[in-house]
């Protein structure tokens, strides 16, 4: 009786591994995660939901969802029925305006406004360069990557603003000046607290901002990392700005 030699016997093996890690990477690849669903048929494609390579949508007038996939998004709107999976090339790479949007440690020196001018766009219609930066037009949970470094964030910076917060009692006033559009959280004066409501007023602001923090622990470095935890923490503002960022990306060629 013969039997396979040692050569034989590990690249069988090799040539088993390899297949393997190809069908799981492919199934990997092929899943697809609603990151926005607005419409009448939100509540049968939630934010969160997982979809195989296989499932179907069927959409009808007024319905947009967003999928996520490797990294990149896909925006599907209605009326019509649409493949949950969609072609991704494997050497695509983040865009400039989402490699920014997530890194870690944004700098006090960083610049994200403008000043206004009649041919510039509209506040409401920029947003933080950075997950990390508050928005403070944004109401809801706002997850904290370092309490330390954590920023106040204006779209404009032509003008003097005092934004007031407030928490269980406690007042303080951060002042915006003309020629900057971003301050540090007065983090001595009204420490980080999670899990609280802190309300800001004034700051340009045409009605009173509730929001919340959540703390983020690691911070992700994928898109994909990113999205998951955001939507796990309930970040939503947060999750809003990083999936408008990376379908502009995706719009523009990156």
């Amino acid at each position: 009786m013969s039997f396979p030699d040692f050569r034989t016997r590990r690249l069988g093996l090799t040539a088993a591994a390899a297949a393997i890690a190809f069908a799981v990477a492919g199934t990997a690849a092929a899943q697809s995660m609603v990151v926005r669903s607005t419409g009448p048929s939100a509540s049968k494609y939630p934010t969160g939901a997982k979809l195989k390579a296989s499932d179907k949508l069927t959409l009808v007038a007024g319905d947009k969802i967003v999928l996520m996939q490797g990294g990149k998004t896909r925006t599907l709107s209605g009326p019509g029925t649409y493949g949950a999976s969609g072609p991704i090339q494997s050497n695509q790479t983040m865009g400039s305006a989402v490699t920014r949007m997530l890194a870690s440690g944004p700098s006090m020196r960083s610049r994200g406004g403008f000043s206004r001018g009649p041919d510039e766009p509209k506040p409401a219609e920029l947003r933080a360069p950075n997950l990390w930066f508050i928005d403070y037009r944004e109401a809801g949970t706002f997850c904290v990557a370092d309490p330390a470094t954590l920023m106040l964030w204006r779209p404009y910076m032509d003008t003097d603003e005092l934004l007031k917060i407030e928490q269980d009692g406690k007042t303080q006033t951060v002042a915006f000046v003309v020629g900057a559009n971003f301050r540090k959280w007065p983090s001595d004066a009204m420490p980080v607290k999670y899990d609280v409501d802190y309300r800001l007023s004034g700051g340009g602001l045409s009605a009173p901002v509730t929001i919340r923090f959540k703390p983020m622990g690691e911070v992700p470095a994928t898109p994909d990392a990113s999205v998951d935890a955001l939507m796990a923490k309930g970040c939503t503002p947060q999750l809003n700005r990083l999936v408008d960022t990376m379908a502009e990306a995706e719009a523009s060629g990156g």
